[in-house]
């Protein structure tokens, strides 16, 4: 029996270095299948600071760290590999870059190259309201208070033609599920 296209197309997700919601990300990839996680330098900084690196590491699934400069697997995207682009937790830089259209690392490759290839874009942005509740690597939980400019920055990402903002983890699920 053949397999449909759905069947033989992963999931992107990129991970920048966002320690907001990375818990909660790292814990919904572990549910996933036919995924590959791609991080940028500062994910990999990150995951070891809140000590997540061996849980996706146990999570069974492809990781590919940013090693190169011209984001090879960036390609992937127009030879129909993936049915979604996932990039949670995002940065406020990386929000930054995808609305400039910079596209300078691994993950803002990935996005260039999604949206050039017409795969839909997830992007679940650190920078969501005025005022967030976050916790540290240590576990403790502070108050954050994202500048304007970078609010502004996720309202323009909303704008992008085959990109959805998500706003929580539930509405990410929610969003996710559809091209499950």
């Amino acid at each position: 029996m053949a397999e449909s296209l759905a069947d033989t197309m992963s999931i992107a997700w990129g991970i920048t270095g966002a320690g907001h919601f990375l818990r909660e990300c790292v814990t919904l990839l572990q549910e996933l299948k036919e995924v590959d996680v791609f991080l940028s330098r500062a994910a990999s900084e990150v995951l070891r600071l809140y000590r997540l690196a061996d849980e996706l590491r146990r999570a069974n699934i492809s990781v590919i760290k940013d090693r190169t400069a011209s984001g090879v697997s960036a390609g992937h995207f127009s030879g129909g590999r993936y049915r979604v682009l996932v990039v949670a937790p995002a940065t406020s830089n990386s929000v930054a870059k995808f609305i400039c259209g910079i596209s300078d690392s691994l993950i803002t490759n990935l996005f260039a190259q999604a949206g050039k290839s017409s795969v839909p874009i997830i992007v679940q942005p650190t920078d969501i309201s005025a005022k967030m509740d976050s916790l540290t690597p240590k576990g403790k939980r502070i108050m954050v208070y994202p500048r304007p400019v970078d609010l502004e920055n996720t309202a323009s990402l909303r704008k992008i033609p085959g990109v959805t903002v998500t706003e929580d983890m539930e509405g990410l699920r929610k969003c996710l599920a559809s091209y499950l």
